[in-house]
């Protein structure tokens, strides 16, 4: 059995035997979630299971002092978040609030040498080029540890 599905497992069995307190269904609903939310073939979206519970927290997440349900069982705490996808090879990061104390790094940026061949790279000959950073298509993700230490980070969107 691969390790994902052992955990999977586990969370499962650990949700399954918990009593049913308003906190351990807060529990039981995390691990619901974290168990919806690591799917991927086929994700959440295509497993009618995971429609209610992650519904729910879609739903939970526009309410005023809303916060991540959690699995303890599991070992995890609330997502990560990374809303922008890496650079393209030869491009770096950068921002398009550098000078206004922002730094959201939402911008991909290449120097570019625009002399023309055997001018010897004089000032004025570099030209930097910039573009949007692409946006993950799953911003979220859960880092779940094995039994073994390994660490797999699993990714997901929440649109429905």
């Amino acid at each position: 059995m691969n390790p994902v599905r052992m955990t999977m497992a586990t969370v499962l069995s650990a949700a399954a035997f918990a009593s049913l307190t308003d906190r351990t269904a807060a529990s039981e609903w995390g691990c619901e979630v974290l168990l919806c939310a690591s799917s991927s073939n086929p994700a959440w979206r295509g497993v009618p299971a995971c429609h209610p519970p992650m519904q729910r927290l879609i739903s939970a997440m526009g309410n005023w002092g809303f916060s991540w349900p959690t699995c303890p069982e599991a070992g995890t705490g609330k997502p990560g978040y990374e809303a922008y996808d890496k650079c393209p090879s030869g491009w770096s990061v950068g921002s398009s609030n550098q000078g206004h104390g922002g730094g959201q790094g939402d911008l991909c940026i290449q120097v570019r040498n625009t002399c023309p061949s055997g001018y010897g790279g004089r000032d004025g000959c570099e030209q930097t080029v910039t573009m949007p950073r692409p946006l993950r298509e799953d911003p979220y993700y859960f880092d779940i540890r094995h039994d073994d230490g390994n660490v797999t980070r699993h990714w997901f969107s929440l649109r429905r």
